[in-house]
């Protein structure tokens, strides 16, 4: 046998020449058992033959003899089942016609009795119907002809016929089963010798040859477990170290799970106050513009105050105009009630009355002159104030335009405030959301290390029963090997 055929290839070669001479034995016994079944039931079908042509000749006889009954006793119960005995007898000669289909010898014979037996029959219902109507001496008469007997005779010698023709055939079937069973036996008992020959030679070289293989492999196999059980002690130091560690990691991803919520609910909280802050940004933005629009109110005012102040400088020069013109007026009255009492004096008698309203008239120009003196002096202090006031009032214009500058600053200020605010409440809440994504990955990563750890035991435990196993293996290999080398042992 090739030596470079597998275990497998070589069990199979055993087991495929097994089943070749098991299905040509099967095959020999097959054909064997259909010869003799078809001998068998050609046999059996020459008996039926057989007993159907000895049916139709006691039915024959039971109808002459039921004749003669009714001829002697004048019984009619003898002749009432001769329509039935004509049905049976037609029934058996069919039976016989399908059973020798196959032999044009047989049916040709069959052709031949057929209408004997009809007229046997007919012959016997004449002589019932002639007893029937009491014609005695007619009866006697057809009976002394011999007709009956001679019917009888040339049925029975073509039944003979028919009855040797087919104890020929079943003497040939019997030979042939005969023959069919010996030829069995011998190819059974030959084909079962050359099987187990054949048999037993590719056992014993298969045997031969998976007894050295076999123990080339236990020999490996033994070299393997030895490896085997070294790295699984390996690998079981190793599982355990890594169940250690994978516990550690365990109670650092249960710690970080924890901080991770703590984050989240702080970002929460931050999330919330900046909200809380961007609101107060808005309502300080509106504030803000409210109050700008208050100083653009204020400015306004300044404005026109400023306006009416330099108006009523521009009218307090108008009245020092005035003045001027009040005061010059009352200087020359002044000299005109100078010159009237002057002229009053020299008048005498006759210009008192004169000279008294020129005095009259030169102090009220005097009290004019001194009350333009006064309201130029008010109106010096009333330009001075509406210097002042205007000095003053564009001071305030200034620090107004300076209060509205800043004021714009201060809106664009909080405005940015109101964007950093909304940007730091949408970064808080990226923030919440990835610490909440983080905390849901630490708890997935917290799973996935428990399972780890989980795999880390059964490994470990795997590696155990590893371990078991390898030294079952060697213990195994060396069984195998006292088993196929027994000396080995020794």
């Amino acid at each position: 046998m090739n030596r470079s055929w597998t275990l497998g290839k070589r069990i199979a070669a055993g087991f495929a020449l097994s089943f070749v001479l098991l299905a040509i034995i099967g095959a020999v016994a097959y054909r064997s058992i259909i010869t003799l079944s078809q001998a068998s039931y050609s046999v059996a079908r020459s008996h039926v033959v057989l007993e159907s042509l000895v049916n139709v000749v006691n039915l024959l006889q039971d109808a002459e003899s039921a004749g003669r009954g009714y001829i002697i006793t004048g019984d009619e119960s003898f002749i009432a089942p001769h329509q039935q005995v004509g049905n049976e007898i037609a029934a058996n000669i069919n039976e016989l016609r399908k059973l020798t289909a196959d032999n044009s010898v047989q049916q040709k014979l069959i052709d031949q009795a057929e209408p004997v037996v009809a007229a046997k029959l007919s012959w016997v219902k004449r002589i019932n119907d002639m007893r029937k109507a009491r014609e005695i001496e007619q009866v006697t008469k057809l009976i002394q002809t011999g007709e009956g007997k001679k019917l009888m005779d040339d049925l029975q010698r073509i039944l003979g016929e028919i009855e040797q023709a087919e104890r020929n055939q079943l003497k040939q079937r019997a030979g042939e089963v005969e023959a069919a069973v010996n030829s069995s036996t011998v190819s059974i008992t030959l084909g079962t010798l050359v099987c187990l020959l054949l048999v037993s030679a590719a056992g014993v070289t298969i045997t031969r040859s998976l007894t050295s293989q076999i123990g080339a492999a236990v020999q490996h196999m033994q070299s393997s477990s030895s490896e085997l059980q070294v790295a699984s002690n390996q690998q079981s130091m190793g599982s355990r170290e890594q169940s250690t560690a994978m516990k550690e990691i365990t109670t650092t991803m249960n710690e970080l799970l924890v901080t991770s919520k703590q984050i989240a609910e702080s970002s929460q909280r931050v999330a919330h106050i900046a909200e809380e802050t961007a609101k107060g940004a808005r309502s300080g933005e509106q504030t803000v513009a409210k109050a700008n629009d208050s100083i653009g109110g204020i400015k306004r005012q300044v404005d026109l105050i400023v306006t009416h102040m330099l108006d009523l400088g521009k009218k307090s020069q108008q009245i020092g105009g005035i003045l001027e013109i009040i005061n010059e007026l009352a200087e020359q009255t002044n000299i005109l009630a100078i010159n009237a009492t002057i002229e009053a004096a020299g008048a005498g008698e006759n210009g008192k009355r004169f000279a008294v309203v020129a005095d009259e008239i030169r102090k009220l120009a005097d009290r004019v002159g001194g009350s333009t003196k006064e309201i130029r002096g008010l109106i010096d202090d009333i330009r001075a104030a509406v210097n002042t006031t205007v000095m003053t009032t564009e001071g305030g214009t200034k620090a107004v335009e300076a209060g509205a500058h800043q004021f714009s600053e201060v809106a664009i200020a909080f405005r940015q405030i109101v964007s950093l605010v909304s940007t730091t409440t949408e970064a808080t809440r990226e923030i919440e959301l990835s610490t909440k994504q983080q905390s849901t990955a630490v708890s997935q990563i917290n799973i996935a290390v428990s399972n780890v750890a989980q795999a880390a035991r059964e490994t470990e435990v795997s590696s155990s029963q590893t371990l078991q196993t390898a030294t079952e293996l060697t213990n195994l290999s060396r069984d195998l090997m006292r088993l196929i080398q027994p000396q080995a042992s020794t």
